[in-house]
């Protein structure tokens, strides 16, 4: 399984670009195969304020309903219209072509997990 080393992560398995105080976020491979073939996503809409750590938005799989956390405070304002249309693309590219949103980032990033500490809590779970 792959861990972009460019990235950062969430206890809830989602991965977080941060490029001028924008958080792209995704879920990660880890995640896209533990639910197996995604066939729904809901993510927030465009202009909702997130709180990090809190549900925003859902994930469905053949096998689940699971929830998309925000990984950071901000107000989403992009969501990937692609992705949305084909859940597919978030299995087979979570990291490129299957992100979810963007959020405008307002407050601290600390409790991000760095991609040696993603690694170390997936060891246990795989």
């Amino acid at each position: 399984m792959s861990v972009p080393a460019e990235l950062n992560y969430t206890k809830e398995h989602e991965w977080v670009s941060i490029s001028d105080g924008v958080a792209t976020v995704g879920i990660t491979a880890f995640a896209a195969e533990s639910l197996g073939d995604i066939v729904f996503v809901e993510p927030p809409e465009s202009g909702t304020a997130v709180t990090a750590g809190e549900p925003c938005g859902e994930v469905e799989s053949t096998k689940s309903v699971s929830d998309l956390y925000a990984p950071v405070d901000g107000e989403v304002v992009e969501v990937n219209a692609d992705a949305v249309a084909d859940p597919e693309v978030i299995g087979a590219d979570p990291y490129g072509r299957g992100w979810l949103f963007k959020v405008e980032i307002a407050g601290e990033t600390s409790d991000l997990l760095s991609p040696e500490q993603y690694t170390q809590l997936t060891e246990g779970e795989g």
